[in-house]
């Protein structure tokens, strides 16, 4: 069994997928129930964003190097034995393998997909794995009109039990902290997009230029302004499955991106010949890479000066969490958790809760007026 990735030769519907998991026999040959998957997945959108093509391809490789170890056929569902095809692969993983509980519940949700898809392909006549109800905490604070789960939920009885580890997020010190360890502008800059929108590594190292302006040369008065990223739009936007969606950036914040825009990114974009789409650009005046990886590097090593454990997606749990907790005791108009899944991209409402959980549990006073006191702290720097 081999897993190899793509090069730009490989097309679906005439656009090129580099990178993306093909699996092979040991003759070299498509492995093509898993390959037919994988694509189907793919033009579904399932799994389009680049970071997730690296973990499904391993889930599939793994699985099918696992059975065939053990001498087993991936279609053999009705065995008959008490343990099936995947609870046996998820004890191997467990008690063998010794992977972590979320690497082992990551290759079992892509495992337990692709039998789905081979039920409806009927390639076989029954699932590896059976449905079983679970109790899960019933949610009785702030929106709890949103949970309709009855404290109940229907999991695949393969599933590993979830042990809830809430985000880490970064209090008012440790933000104040953070900033003040960034004398790099550019470096800063890309902190405060992170603390003040939420946005993924991967869309602050793509967010373009073209999306600043000055609010105050515009004819836009509100307070905040919508700002609308569109990975179709031409000026290189990536998000998370390519997906559009609308941010709101105060008016406080976009001055200084635009102000940041005009006097120190123009000074690097005069390093490069070329005229690049992205906001932020390294030394040499280059964009980096689209990945975010470092992005991820700068705000760890920011981090690590202030003596704060910090990463790129804790500065998103922060901007939610202090978000969330403001619109709460501020008695918003409008449902806070919406507001917020819509902000961050979440396909699911039931993935923004996670933050609705923290703010019961974890947050203080010290969280209002989170993008005021922002700003205030960067005047008086």
């Amino acid at each position: 069994m081999h897993l190899i990735w793509a090069t730009q030769e490989f097309t679906l519907k005439q656009r090129p997928y580099p990178g993306f998991p093909i699996l092979l026999d040991e003759e070299m040959r498509s492995v093509e129930a898993a390959n037919a998957f994988l694509r189907h997945y793919l033009m579904r959108g399932r799994i389009g964003s680049e970071q997730s093509w690296p973990s499904t391809g391993r889930a599939m490789y793994d699985y099918i190097s696992f059975l065939e170890a053990q001498g087993l056929n991936w279609k053999d569902v009705n065995r008959g034995d008490e343990l099936t095809l995947v609870g046996a692969y998820r004890d191997y993983c467990l008690d063998t393998a010794k992977l972590a509980r979320n690497t082992v519940r990551q290759r079992l949700l892509y495992v337990c997909e692709f039998y789905v898809y081979a039920l409806r392909q009927k390639w076989v006549d029954a699932l590896p794995f059976g449905y079983e109800e679970r109790k899960i905490k019933r949610n009785d604070g702030f929106l709890a009109h949103v949970d309709s789960s009855s404290g109940s939920v229907t999991v695949r009885d393969v599933s590993l039990k979830v042990h809830k580890n809430l985000p880490r997020f970064l209090g008012k010190s440790e933000i104040q902290a953070l900033l003040a360890a960034a004398l790099n502008p550019h470096h800063k800059m890309i902190l405060r997009l992170g603390l003040q929108t939420g946005l993924r590594r991967e869309e602050i190292a793509t967010f373009p230029l073209h999306y600043v302006f000055d609010p105050d040369k515009s004819k836009r008065t509100e307070r905040n302004i919508r700002i609308r990223l569109d990975p179709q739009d031409g000026h290189g936007m990536q998000t998370k499955g390519s997906k559009s969606r609308d941010i709101f950036v105060s008016r406080a914040f976009l001055k200084d991106l635009h102000f940041y825009a005009i006097h120190k990114r123009g000074e690097r974009s005069q390093l490069s010949p070329l005229k690049h789409k992205p906001l932020f650009l390294n030394k040499n005046g280059e964009p980096y890479a689209a990945n975010g990886k470092r992005i991820g590097r700068i705000v760890t090593k920011i981090g690590a000066t202030a003596d704060i454990k910090v990463w790129p997606h804790m500065l998103r749990h922060t901007y939610a969490t202090h978000t969330l907790h403001a619109m709460q005791r501020g008695k918003s108009s409008i449902d806070p958790l919406v507001f917020l899944q819509r902000q961050l991209g979440h396909e699911s409402i039931n993935t923004t809760m996670i933050y609705l959980h923290l703010v019961n549990e974890r947050a203080d006073d010290a969280v209002l007026a989170y993008d005021d006191e922002l700003n205030d702290w960067m005047q008086e720097a």
